[in-house]
């Protein structure tokens, strides 16, 4: 095997730049990056064999099909499977456990069966059985985590009963990286005759997975956290079950005849495999699993639990830092907090020092409100990571925290223009301060200081104004928008706050352009051209771009009720 310097360089994204500076790719639990094989066969595809699979005779439809069923090959051989019969091609693990829940959980299930989920599950692996169990009477049930972020075996086996026709739970979490126990719960699951499912999406990329000696009965993956294509998963399940299962969606591939009279239905793989494939999907995993299978696991397991364990030896050091799940059992996943900041604004103050982290609930809110958390900082290692980039990403977040010292005591108080509303004082920072500050900066990490101070600047919103009824939706962070119109001027006025700094300098931006203004002068579009003016939509995060329009949504919402 390649020495791990060495990988690094097989993968194209990873040797740019990113704010000036090396990038350093800390959001593997997200998605991998992308090697050059796998790039090269979807290209290669496109540009030598593109046709639809099956369903012509002529020879690049047939040089099509032979590469995706040579590909379904080779996910039954990565996960061993007793059959090729039992590989589904889906868009993601997502629609793996759509699939498994609508068509073998809409068939089997019934009033008083019980569903066992964990707390740690993603939502891709909640929402589905919360919409079958309204369908069909069945009973979800939760498996308590512990402080440490292990699941509760004893919360486990108490949960476990006649009355359990599914266990559905994560091979490795993806917010706090525990690896779970799936031997033993397959066993003991198995042993009252529940079916058990497996969500491996965190799991193919850094340990063998045996679906025979698991003796599971589904496993899911995404291609795309395994160094694939994205918009490409895999249903592995057993084919005796898979046989009687319902097909879930239809159209052309899944049927044999269709008439007016009825249709009937195709055999394994097809019958769950409606319309034209991701050809180039399957294509490209097949390259990503082809790579992964020439590397030692062990080997990757060896280097990325090293990295790990250096980066929370790092961490601990530092008094602000608090390591959220610390389970003895760990795959490359840290996730933490920092006393006195929010996610958010750690994670934008890493991105301009070129580190890319993840912030926020990590699509495992049940997950977070367990822990009594509103979200985490998560770094996720990768076989291409290094040492130095624990050392830069451990650098990185020191002068955030030691920056934050430095710039509280040297804020400037910028010039303010206070509007007086009913019961409270509102402000509005001058569209004039803001745009002297911002348009005069080129460096885009300075700029993001300068929203940051503005923010400072931005006076709380009382206590008592942060209610539901404030509260915005469709944030990463906590938003709350208060308003008061005044029916002499026909004005409206608005004072808003948020939980994390950066928001809170957007909020102060978007209300020097909006605040003492007619209603009927209010729209999103005259907020979009002072945010164009200023340069800032085109930098935006989506997180941050999608608070934002949140923000600017709710403030133009309000403006048209008084117009």
């Amino acid at each position: 095997m390649k020495s791990f310097p060495e990988l690094n360089a097989q993968f194209p994204a990873l040797q740019q730049q990113a704010h000036g500076q090396p990038l350093v790719y800390l959001d593997n639990a997200a998605t991998t990056q992308k090697p050059e094989c796998v790039i090269e066969a979807v290209d290669r595809y496109y540009r030598e064999s593109n046709a639809n699979v099956h369903r012509a005779s002529h020879y690049l439809s047939g040089k099509a099909t032979r590469a995706f069923e040579e590909a379904r090959e080779k996910v039954k051989l990565f996960l061993n499977a007793g059959s090729s019969d039992e590989v589904i091609w889906t868009r993601g693990a997502t629609e793996a456990l759509n699939l498994v829940a609508q068509s073998w959980g809409r068939s089997q299930l019934k009033q008083g069966d019980e569903i066992l989920l964990s707390a740690m599950e993603h939502h891709a692996n909640i929402v589905p059985w919360q919409l079958v169990a309204e369908q069909t009477g069945a009973v979800i049930k939760v498996i308590a985590v512990t402080e440490q972020g292990e699941l509760d075996l004893g919360s486990f086996r108490d949960q476990l009963n006649s009355r359990t026709r599914l266990l559905a739970v994560t091979h490795v979490s993806n917010a706090i990286g525990t690896i779970n126990p799936v031997e033993l719960l397959i066993r003991e699951a198995k042993a009252i005759g529940a079916k058990v499912l497996i969500d491996g999406a965190q799991a193919v990329a850094h340990t063998r997975v045996d679906v025979q000696a698991l003796d599971c009965d589904f496993y899911v993956f995404s291609g795309h956290k395994v160094f694939g294509p994205t918009g490409i998963g895999v249903l592995y399940g057993k084919k005796e079950l898979l046989e009687v299962m319902p097909p879930w969606q239809s159209g052309g591939e899944m049927i044999k005849k269709v008439s007016f009279s009825g249709t009937s239905f195709n055999t394994l793989p097809f019958k769950f495999e409606a319309g034209t494939p991701n050809i180039a999907g399957v294509i490209g995993l097949a390259a990503a699993l082809e790579f992964v299978t020439g590397l030692d696991m062990a080997e990757v397991s060896e280097h990325e639990n090293k990295l790990r364990l250096k980066t929370e030896q790092e961490l601990s050091l530092i008094p602000e830092v608090r390591l959220i799940g610390t389970a003895s059992s760990k795959a490359s996943v840290v996730s933490f907090l920092v006393e006195g900041f929010h996610n958010q604004d750690i994670g934008l103050l890493l991105d301009q020092q070129g580190v890319a982290v993840r912030t926020g609930h990590h699509c495992t809110m049940p997950l977070m409100e367990h822990l009594g958390l509103p979200g985490t900082v998560r770094a996720s290692f990768s076989i291409y990571n290094t040492e130095e980039d624990v050392e830069r990403f451990v650098n990185a977040l020191k002068k955030v925290i030691n920056h934050e010292t430095v710039a509280s005591n040297e804020l400037e108080v910028l010039p303010a223009i206070f509007d007086e509303m009913p019961g409270e004082e509102g402000s509005e920072l001058s569209k004039q301060v803001i745009e002297e500050r911002l348009l005069k900066i080129r460096n885009w990490q300075d700029k993001y200081r300068q929203i940051m101070l503005m923010g400072k600047v931005l006076p709380a919103l009382p206590d008592r104004l942060k209610n539901d009824d404030n509260r915005l939706h469709g944030c990463e962070s906590n938003v709350w928008l208060h308003h008061f119109y005044d029916e002499e001027t026909l004005s409206l006025h608005f004072a808003a706050d948020s939980d994390a700094r950066v928001i809170r300098g957007l909020i102060a931006i978007v209300l020097s352009a909006v605040n003492g203004l007619k209603a009927n002068d209010i729209s999103e579009s005259i907020v979009n051209q002072w945010l164009n003016r200023l340069g800032l939509m085109e930098h935006l995060s989506p997180s941050r771009g999608n608070g934002l329009r949140a923000i600017i949504s709710e403030v133009d919402s309000i403006a048209h009720r008084y117009c």
